[in-house]
């Protein structure tokens, strides 16, 4: 009897699993091992829990840039800094309020606009750090 319930424990078991390229990688860590729970997937590596149906549709937006306030930029805007940014290399910081024009997008990077400002020259921005103007 004792066989008998083991054994339908594990046919239980792995009944629920899914093939292997069926499984969804982790957003944060990339790992393979992840689960369901209830609507929701989990990660067992970082245990960073997100829900796949937002993940699909957050997809259509990634390559979309935002400000800091929300708002989509677009090649050729004009932004202005919001808080004072060191330069590695320069004597002063660039302050904020400082306006920058004919910025240019770039989704690949982590600092995804690059810019002229006055008295720096080329440089790349982080677009959490500007504002349209």
């Amino acid at each position: 009897m004792f066989k008998i319930l083991i054994k339908n424990i594990k046919k239980s078991t792995f009944a629920k699993i899914k093939n292997m390229s069926d499984t969804l990688l982790c957003p944060k860590c990339s790992s393979e091992f992840t689960y369901p729970s209830d609507n929701m997937m989990v990660c067992s590596q970082c245990f960073y829990e997100w829900n796949p149906e937002e993940e699909v549709a957050g997809a259509s937006n990634s390559g979309k840039i935002l400000d800091s306030n929300g708002n989509e930029l677009q090649d050729g805007d004009s932004v202005v800094v919001i808080k004072d940014l060191p330069v590695k290399g320069a004597p002063k910081p660039v302050k904020a309020g400082t306006k920058v024009k004919n910025i240019r997008l770039r989704p690949e990077s982590d600092h995804n606009i690059d810019c002229k400002i006055d008295g720096f020259g080329s440089m790349a921005l982080k677009s959490e750090f500007v504002k349209k103007a």
